[in-house]
């Protein structure tokens, strides 16, 4: 399972009573594999992983799963108490994933064989491959990663915490290991797009773009003139769009989810709100969301 591209993390829309919509949540994920996604992962941390059932978890990845149709490869989460990843593990593969992005165990701060233990547990109820996430309570030293990415089934480690000495650590530690030459490593930082050109820099070439879900025009412009080496694109975005984005993101805790769902919406296609414990935009944060995304389709020449 290799991915190239811009990978496509869906939000998860929510109809006015407040339970999946499933035929929104379809047109979202063929809007964005017709615009070029390389590959998408549903039901994650954009599309409130932390706030949907097992069940929901479920439905949303058969969703994802009928509607590319081979296309794309198409990832869920699983997460949290070991025994409740092991039963979305099997419920996501039961639907008919390609994959896993594993999240981290809830809360606790594990050592780091604590961390090797509960990924063999949850990939010994699955024989999907999976992509382990490393962020919040479950952050590797470099012998810890190639540990894990030597174990059976594991194909990729997508970062979270944003230590690029430590990924640097660990993408040397993980390429010594034989039989790691297609283990594929992943900026998953928020609006990771701020971080590319230095994650780039230790190896680290995939990321995942939060911008895609409601601007792919944008996020697609942004990889293809980073793989060009267009500086001057590269540099102008970063500075008009995705900068002044961050700012706005961080003036809230929870907007990296908030944020998107009110841009889908503003592209068109509402999906609702957020579930708590994340709170919907203001009008003024939504306003200055709409204005910025003009100017970055305007840049682009969307």
């Amino acid at each position: 399972m290799k991915f190239h591209g811009v990978l496509f993390f869906p939000v998860t829309p929510f109809a006015a009573d407040g339970s999946l919509d499933e035929e929104r949540l379809a047109r979202h994920i063929e809007s964005g594999v017709a615009a070029g996604a390389g590959g998408v992962f549903v039901a994650c941390g954009t599309g409130e992983f932390h706030a949907l059932s097992a069940e929901e978890i479920e439905r949303a990845t058969r969703v994802a799963v009928e509607t590319t149709a081979g296309r794309v490869p198409v990832l869920a989460a699983a997460g949290g108490p070991t025994p409740v990843a092991r039963d979305q593990a099997a419920r996501v593969e039961r639907a008919g994933a390609d994959g896993i992005l594993l999240l981290p165990p809830y809360l606790v701060s594990a050592p780091q064989q604590g961390l090797v233990r509960y990924v063999e547990e949850v990939i010994a109820a699955t024989d999907l491959p999976v992509v382990f996430y490393q962020r919040g309570t479950a952050r590797l030293t470099a012998e810890t990663a190639a540990e894990i990415a030597a174990l059976p089934g594991v194909v990729g480690l997508k970062d979270g915490i944003g230590d690029i000495e430590r990924m640097h650590r660990i993408v040397r530690a993980v390429r010594a290991v034989p039989g790691t030459g297609d283990f594929q490593f992943f900026n998953g930082l928020p609006t990771a797009e701020m971080t590319a050109p230095a994650y780039q820099g230790v190896g680290v070439e995939l990321y995942s773009s939060a911008v895609f879900a409601f601007a792919p025009e944008i996020a697609l412009a942004f990889h293809r003139a980073l793989a060009e080496g267009d500086d001057a694109l590269v540099s102008r975005l970063l500075d008009e769009f995705y900068g002044p984005l961050v700012a706005l993101r961080d003036e809230v805790p929870g907007y990296a989810v908030s944020l998107v769902k009110a841009g889908v919406t503003l592209r068109g296609l509402d999906v609702g709100g957020v579930r708590a414990p994340l709170l919907d935009p203001t009008p003024e944060h939504v306003a200055r969301l709409s204005k910025l995304l003009d100017h970055g389709l305007e840049v682009v020449g969307a």
